[in-house]
């Protein structure tokens, strides 16, 4: 199938960055977040990514122009009507993801594809709420979502081989470097990425070593750009945690038991960057 208008579901920074990417692909954008505040954020942080490209040269005025004059954005679901792909980009949590794409199933075409940019929550068991399991898909985008080149494709049980090639061929055309995997806990990246996050927050449990410390030995011994509790602290504790409870319930291995430091800094409101506080400070900085 063609696709010429790209739906996306959620306006936080993931989402805003999907309809930035989509849009500056030359795709029509349908940008929907239910919460105004949010939506108003998130055409913000667009314009304010353009406009800081604009000044580095990186895009010329008519492209920032252009782009911006793609993404329509809305409260309302039902814009998404002639989509041809939604994308949802909301949280990361089986029942909401499940009851906006119950609505979604109403309002759109039945030959539209739907993609989730979950980060681990299974494809075929989000696709099961839908009538239409061969046209759903996983396309896990990587944060920030401008800049970084990687776009999981995870295929449900029930996933058609004409919607992988037509997502395949979407990310291609977005600059993006699409890697198929299959529909298991945590897909690839994160089955092996937050067991590794999770660790590091043994290890400061345990007393191994500092935050600081635990990060310079992963940035310097291994030769991270990031490391790993200030890592989690970017992507939010909140996520880790939730990704954390899908692979010790998915694979049923207590290798990926939370670590209760973690538990218990998510049960504080401590969730990193996003909350001004997680296994660094950043109130005071």
């Amino acid at each position: 199938m063609t696709i010429k208008t790209v739906g996306v579901v959620g306006a936080g920074t993931m989402g805003s960055g999907i309809a930035q990417v989509a849009a500056q692909s030359g795709y029509s954008v349908k940008l929907v977040e239910a919460v105004p505040s949010q939506l108003d954020r998130g055409q913000k942080t667009i314009e304010r990514n353009l406009n800081r490209n604009l000044e580095k040269r990186r895009i010329i005025e008519v492209d920032r122009a252009a782009t911006i004059g793609r993404i329509s954005a809305s409260s309302d679901y039902s814009t998404l009507s002639r989509a041809d792909i939604v994308v949802e980009a909301i949280t990361e949590v089986f029942d909401a993801k499940a009851s906006v794409m119950r609505q979604l199933d109403e309002i759109c075409a039945p030959q539209a594809i739907f993609a989730s940019n979950t980060s681990s929550i299974s494809i075929t068991r989000l696709a099961a709420v839908t009538k239409r399991p061969d046209r759903f898909i996983g396309m896990h985008f990587f944060n920030p979502v401008p800049v970084m080149q990687l776009v999981e494709v995870i295929r449900g049980l029930s996933t058609s081989e004409d919607t992988t090639k037509a997502v395949v061929a979407l990310a291609s055309s977005m600059g993006k470097t699409p890697v198929e995997v299959q529909d298991y806990p945590g897909f690839v990246s994160n089955r092996l990425l937050v067991p590794m996050l999770n660790e590091a927050a043994y290890a400061l449990m345990e007393g191994v070593a500092s935050a600081e410390s635990i990060d310079t030995v992963m940035k310097l011994g291994m030769n991270h750009p990031m490391g790993p509790l200030q890592l989690a602290d970017m992507i939010g504790l909140d996520v880790c945690l939730n990704v954390m409870k899908v692979l010790h319930e998915g694979l049923g291995d207590d290798k990926y038991r939370p670590c209760p430091l973690l538990v218990k800094m998510v049960a504080a409101g401590r969730l990193g960057v996003k909350s001004g506080k997680g296994f660094y400070d950043y109130e005071s900085k």
